[in-house]
């Protein structure tokens, strides 16, 4: 297993050295994300194993893409609130930039309770799992399918309950991409906040809030447009509003920085993180996520399997 000697140190060159997003990109990426319509997203190149695995906290909903290859690492996706694998990762892994890392790595998909499409809804008086309960249910997964280890990739929510699942489980983690991750539980005003939000607005104007900036609505009326049709057509409202509870109800992820002699709660395994000004993580535009991913895996060790940085900007390595 390739693991990062020096946790903090490891996390700030990979993060300096691989991502090729800035905050200052996101306008052109809101502008290039114009091109693409969810609604006609298709479906993944290879043709994913769907199953419904029960762990310690209920049932999950799983698509396992691929064949998992000796003891390399699975790539492991959780969304976003408002989204399922489909409509958070179609896009990105439907690229032709990411077909060469897909070739030589599987991956495993997994929707939050309730979240995939067609879901039914949960039955009166059902416990939805808490942040902390979603990030144990994964062990499960990784047992059903016999993965020994897998590379996160999780945006929004999703990176929080993997962030949280790696704390707890360092063995299973190799490394995570986290897109737009917020460490911290929810202030007393943004409590506030949501609350009056809830009072006030529909289901899908509180998701679009959370997904996108003011100014993106503004310029991107189609791609929004979307969004909200999405929600309002596929996804099940009960359930998606147990789901949003949970994330507006999570707790400090409490990671600090490694002190020498001090017992401190962080990270064994290297993290790209990927941020924007206001970009919700899908306006990634897929390329350039795609190109920061192959990087992050030449850096974790990877680079035997053969994948390599794009025509552009190819590097021996």
């Amino acid at each position: 297993m390739h693991r990062a000697g020096d946790n903090i140190s490891q996390c700030k060159v990979l993060t300096a050295s691989f991502v090729p997003l800035q905050a200052g990109d996101s306008r052109d990426m809101s502008r290039e994300l114009q091109d693409v319509d969810l609604a006609e997203v298709k479906p993944l190149v290879e043709k994913g194993e769907e199953q419904d695995i029960e762990t310690l906290h209920g049932s999950i909903h799983v698509t396992l893409c691929g064949t998992p290859k000796g003891n390399r690492p699975v790539i492991l996706t959780y969304h976003d609130i408002g989204m399922n694998h489909k409509t958070c990762y179609n896009p990105l892994f439907n690229s032709e930039d990411m077909q060469e890392i897909t070739q030589h790595f599987a991956v495993c998909h997994v929707d939050a309770p309730g979240q995939q499409d067609g879901a039914a809804s949960f039955p009166l008086g059902y416990m939805y799992p808490s942040m902390d309960q979603l990030a144990e249910m994964l062990p499960g997964v990784l047992h059903q399918f016999g993965l020994k280890s897998v590379i996160g990739m999780g945006t929004g929510a999703g990176a929080y309950i993997l962030t949280r699942f790696a704390l707890n489980n360092p063995e299973m983690v190799e490394g995570l991409v986290l897109i737009n991750v917020n460490p911290c539980a929810e202030g007393w005003m943004d409590w506030a906040a949501s609350k009056i939000s809830g009072w006030t607005q529909a289901l899908p104007d509180m998701v679009v809030s959370h997904l996108f900036g003011k100014e993106e609505m503004q310029n991107n009326v189609e791609v929004v447009h979307t969004y909200r049709q999405h929600i309002l057509n596929d996804m099940n409202p009960g359930n998606l509003h147990l789901f949003i509870n949970a994330y507006n109800s999570r707790r400090d992820l409490e990671i600090e920085r490694p002190m020498p002699g001090a017992h401190t709660v962080t990270l064994q395994c290297p993290a790209l993180l990927v941020v924007g000004d206001s970009s919700p993580a899908v306006d990634a535009v897929p390329a350039k996520l795609a190109e920061a991913f192959k990087y992050f895996v030449q850096g974790m060790g990877y680079s035997e399997y053969g994948v390599s940085c794009s025509t552009v900007e190819r590097k021996v390595w």
